[in-house]
């Protein structure tokens, strides 16, 4: 019983711990996204239509998570790709981030813009993906 009333007294600290995280990290995202991202995907994440893919609302993001992430990483996806419906075939430059950086920016994005991801991507997860 003593070990039940422990968790559940933690159990709020651990989840606000992991509150203020994904707050920090999409506040340094925000500050990359200017930075990096900013000038193709603008300010509001619409992208230019046909020439940069949207990041705000946008299906690709969701439904090619690892794909996305590896955008970031080793620069650009190679070949056509859709997007809400609108087709894109433009090459994304490397920017040379750090996958701690790369982990921000995704969680930036993520939620921002309309877009809402109840996970958290970590560096140690960036990290992990090969090309």
């Amino acid at each position: 019983m003593k070990i039940l009333n422990f968790v559940f007294l933690l159990l709020p600290f651990i989840i606000l711990s992991q509150d203020i995280k994904i707050t920090e990290s999409i506040e340094r995202g925000r500050l990359l996204y200017e930075d990096f991202c900013v000038r193709c995907h603008m300010p509001d994440g619409k992208g230019q239509k046909g020439i940069i893919p949207p990041i705000a609302k946008s299906d690709f993001l969701f439904n090619h998570m690892e794909e996305s992430i590896k955008a970031l990483k080793f620069g650009g996806i190679d070949g056509e790709i859709i997007v809400n419906g609108v087709k894109y075939n433009s090459r994304m430059e490397k920017m040379g981030l750090y996958d701690d950086e790369i982990a921000d920016i995704m969680n930036y994005t993520l939620n921002t813009w309309g877009n809402k991801y109840d996970k958290i991507i970590d560096e140690k997860y960036v990290k992990s993906l090969k090309k």
